[in-house]
C-alpha cells in the first residue's frame, strides 16, 4: 500500500489531501473500483469532489458518476463546465444519461442535451465517445494492465490527457507493446497528436486521416478536451451510406429503399413524388403554352429553350448543394437567409453575364440575328439569378417548415428553374418580337 493509499484510508487526512493535492488523489483513485471512488467523493465537500472528479480520466470519471447518489450528482454536475459534463455523459447509454440528467434543473438538463446533439455529418455526430484515455503521467505497465481488461474493444492508439482532460499526446498500440513496463507514457508519445475538432465536416476529417496516414483520430472540443475517437473504416462506411441516402432523397426516393425491396414498397414510396413531379411538369408546360403564338412565329425559340433551362438548372443545383451543406453543418441559420440569397443573387448575375456573353455570341453566329442574341443574353442573366436565389431558398424554406431539406428538393428546384427560365426567355422574346 502506497502512502497516498494509506492516507485515503483515513477520512480527515483523505479530505485534506483531496483539497490540497487533488491530482495525486485522482491518480491513486484511478486504480480503485468506480464504486469505491464514488463512496470517497460522497464523503467530500462538493467543491472538493468536483476538483477530484475533473482530474480523473474521462472513462473513470464517467464510471464514477454512475454510482453517485442523486444529491451528489446534482451538486457535482451543476458545478462543472457544461461542455465537460456533456462529454462525460455522452459516454453513457441513453437510459443512464437520462437518469443523470433527470436529477438536474430542467434548464441545465436541456442545455446539456443540446450540447450533445452535434450536427449530422460532423465529427461529433460520427465519433465513438467511448474512447479510452490515460493520464499523461502514467506508465506503460498501467496501460497494459488496463487494456487486458478491455479485450473486446478495438484500440489502435492510446490517447493521453492532462489533469483538465485536454489531449496532450497519443501512443500507437504497437509502441505500448514494445516499450518497457516502467517507461513513462509521455516518453513514447506522439506529440503533437493529429486530431479533429468536434464541428469538422466528414470531408475535413477524411483529409486529416489521409494527411497523417492514421487509422483513428481523436476528437476534441474548442478547449482541446478529448471527447471521442473516429475510426477510418467506420467513417468510410458512414460516408458511403450518408452520400447514398442524400442522393436518393433528392430525387424523391426513400432512404429506406434497397435494391431488392418489394415492388409494393417501392411503389408506395416513389409514386407520391412521381405524381408531384407530373404536376410540376404540367406547370412548366403551361408556361410554354402561354407563348404558343410567339413560338409558332419564331421557331428558333423552341430550339434554344433547353439551353436556357439547362443553364439555370445547373446554377440552381450548385446553390442548392452549397446551402444544404451549410444547413447540415450549421454553418448558416434560417435567419441568415437574406445574406445567403444576396450572395447567390450576385453570383448568379456575375456568372449569368459571363455565360450570356458566350451564349449570345454563339447564337449570333448560328442565326445571324442580333435581336435573338440580345434576347437570350438578357434571359440567361435573369434566369440564372432566379435559379441561384431559388437554389438557396428551397432548402431554407423546407428547414423553416421543419422538413428535411434534402427530401425531393431537386424536384421543387427543377420546377422553379424551368418556369423562370421559360418565362424569362419567351416573355422577353414576346416583348421584343420586333427586333427578332
Amino acid at each position: 500500500m502506497t502512502a497516498a493509499e494509506a492516507a485515503l484510508a483515513h477520512g480527515e487526512l483523505a479530505s485534506y489531501l483531496a483539497r490540497r493535492h487533488p491530482g495525486e488523489v485522482a491518480r491513486t483513485l484511478e486504480q480503485h473500483d468506480p464504486r469505491e471512488v464514488a463512496r470517497f467523493l460522497e464523503e467530500q465537500t462538493a467543491p472538493t469532489a468536483v476538483t477530484v472528479l475533473e482530474r480523473l480520466s474521462p472513462e473513470r470519471a464517467t464510471a464514477t458518476i454512475v454510482h453517485l447518489g442523486d444529491e451528489r450528482t446534482r451538486a457535482v454536475l451543476s458545478s462543472m463546465d457544461p461542455h465537460r459534463v456533456s462529454a462525460l455523459l455522452g459516454r453513457l447509454d441513453h437510459e443512464a444519461r437520462e437518469q443523470n440528467l433527470s436529477v438536474l434543473e430542467s434548464t441545465l438538463a436541456d442545455e446539456l442535451r443540446a450540447l450533445s446533439e452535434y450536427p449530422p455529418g460532423t465529427a461529433g455526430s460520427l465519433m465513438d465517445p467511448r474512447v479510452t484515455a490515460f493520464r499523461a503521467d502514467g506508465t506503460v505497465e498501467e496501460v497494459i494492465l488496463h487494456l487486458r481488461a478491455l479485450r473486446a474493444r478495438r484500440i489502435q492508439d492510446v490517447f493521453l490527457v492532462d489533469d483538465d482532460g485536454r489531449l496532450v499526446g497519443s501512443v500507437p498500440i504497437h509502441e505500448v507493446v514494445l516499450a518497457a513496463p516502467t517507461d513513462s507514457l509521455m516518453d513514447v508519445a506522439v506529440t503533437p497528436t493529429p486530431h479533429a475538432q468536434v464541428t469538422w465536416s466528414r470531408e475535413a476529417v477524411m483529409d486529416e486521416l489521409e494527411a497523417h496516414n492514421v487509422g483513428s483520430l481523436p476528437v476534441v472540443d474548442f478547449d482541446g478536451r478529448l471527447l471521442g475517437v473516429l475510426r477510418q473504416d467506420e467513417l468510410l462506411t458512414a460516408a458511403r451510406q450518408a452520400g447514398a441516402d442524400r442522393v436518393i432523397a433528392m430525387v424523391g426516393a426513400s432512404a429506406e429503399e434497397r435494391a431488392l425491396s418489394s415492388p409494393l414498397f417501392v411503389v408506395r414510396k416513389r409514386l407520391p413524388w412521381l405524381q408531384i413531379n407530373l404536376l410540376t411538369a404540367f406547370l412548366a408546360a403551361s408556361v410554354v403554352a402561354l407563348f404558343e403564338s410567339t413560338i409558332a412565329q419564331f421557331t428558333t425559340l423552341a430550339v434554344l429553350l433547353p439551353v436556357v433551362a439547362g443553364q439555370s438548372g445547373n446554377t440552381g443545383a450548385q446553390a442548392l448543394a452549397v446551402t444544404m451543406r451549410g444547413l447540415a453543418l450549421r454553418e448558416i441559420r434560417i435567419r441568415q437567409w437574406p445574406r445567403v440569397a444576396g450572395k447567390e443573387l450576385i453570383a448568379g448575375a456575375t456568372n449569368g453575364a459571363a455565360v450570356a456573353l458566350t451564349t449570345s455570341l454563339g447564337v449570333y453566329i448560328w442565326s445571324r440575328s442580333a435581336g435573338l442574341a440580345f434576347v437570350i443574353a438578357v434571359s440567361m442573366v435573369l434566369s440564372m439569378m432566379a435559379a441561384g436565389v431559388s437554389g438557396a431558398m428551397v432548402p431554407i424554406v423546407l428547414s423553416a417548415l421543419r422538413q428535411d431539406p434534402a427530401q425531393s428538393s431537386s424536384i421543387v428546384l427543377t420546377t422553379i428553374t424551368d418556369v423562370t427560365g421559360f418565362l424569362s426567355f419567351l416573355g422577353i422574346a414576346t416583348l421584343l418580337s420586333g427586333i427578332l
